[in-house]
C-alpha cells in the first residue's frame, strides 16, 4: 500500500534522489546526457530541505511512501510563482520508474490540487517540458495547454507548456478516489 503524507525535513535526502533519478529517466534524449549525468542527489536535497524548514508562503511538498516507507514520488505546490496563468502551481511532481502507471502520479496530484485548493487557489498550473512524454497525464487529468515558451536548461533551448485547470475543480474531480470494484 502506498501511502502519500506531507514531506518532514528528515525526507530531503530521499526527495533528491528521486529528484534526480526522475530527471535521469524523464529527460534522457531531451536534455544533455552530461548534464544530467552530473545531477547531485545532494545538491538537490539542500534545495528541499531548506523549503521544507522554510515552510513559506503556502508551499507544500507531499511525498508517495512504498510499504517499508521508502520514497518513491514527491509533488511540491504552492502558490503560481507568476501572475496571469492561475493561482496555484504545481512546481514539480517526480515518481520513480518503477512505481509509474499505478495511479501514484494521479494522488500526488490529488494532494497538491486540494492543497491548493486549501490555502485559497481557485484555479491550478503547471509547467512541462513539451517532449516530456508526461504530457498524456496532465491531459488525462483534465488540464488543457494555456502558454508555452522557450526556456533554457543546461545550455539547450527547450520549449515549456503551462498546463491549466482553471477552475481547480477539474484537477480536484480528475483525481478523486476510485471506487474499487
Amino acid at each position: 500500500m502506498i501511502q502519500i503524507r506531507r514531506a518532514r525535513p528528515e525526507d530531503a535526502n530521499a526527495i533528491g534522489a528521486v529528484h534526480v533519478a526522475s530527471w535521469q529517466d524523464t529527460y534522457a534524449g531531451i536534455l544533455p546526457e552530461p548534464y544530467l549525468a552530473g545531477l547531485d542527489a545532494r545538491r538537490q536535497s539542500f534545495g528541499y530541505r531548506r523549503s521544507l524548514l522554510a515552510r513559506s508562503g503556502g508551499e507544500a511538498i507531499f511525498v508517495a511512501c512504498a510499504r517499508d516507507g521508502e520514497v518513491i514520488g514527491f509533488a511540491s505546490a504552492g502558490r503560481a510563482r507568476r501572475a496571469g496563468l492561475a493561482q496555484g502551481e504545481v512546481e514539480t511532481i517526480y515518481l520513480l520508474s518503477d512505481w509509474r502507471d499505478q495511479g501514484i502520479g494521479r494522488r500526488l496530484m490529488r494532494a497538491a490540487g486540494a492543497h491548493l485548493s486549501a490555502i485559497g487557489c481557485r484555479s491550478a498550473m503547471l509547467w512541462v517540458l513539451t517532449d516530456n512524454n508526461a504530457g498524456w497525464f496532465y491531459r488525462r487529468l483534465g488540464g488543457r495547454a494555456a502558454a508555452r515558451e522557450m526556456i533554457r536548461v543546461a545550455g539547450r533551448s527547450v520549449e515549456q507548456t503551462a498546463v491549466v485547470w482553471d477552475p481547480i475543480a477539474l484537477l480536484l474531480d480528475a483525481t478523486a478516489a476510485q471506487p474499487e470494484g
